[in-house]
């Protein structure tokens, strides 16, 4: 025989992890001090001046 499940607890459940898979996006994506996000900026725009500086200009 199969075991009995309560559909409250399942759901319940189900929902505590979708919850916890949501908030470890959210520290992926937003939990970045300052310095890091000002890191990064820099970077994006070192990048740009560089491919900047070698794009070839054409008459």
């Amino acid at each position: 025989m199969t075991d009995i499940v309560n559909l409250n607890r399942a759901r319940k459940a189900k929902a505590r992890d979708a919850a916890k898979a949501t908030a470890a996006a959210n520290s992926v994506a937003f939990g970045r001090t300052r310095a890091q996000k000002a890191a990064d900026i820099a970077d994006a725009d070192r990048r740009k001046a560089l491919l900047d500086g070698a794009k070839l200009e054409r008459e």
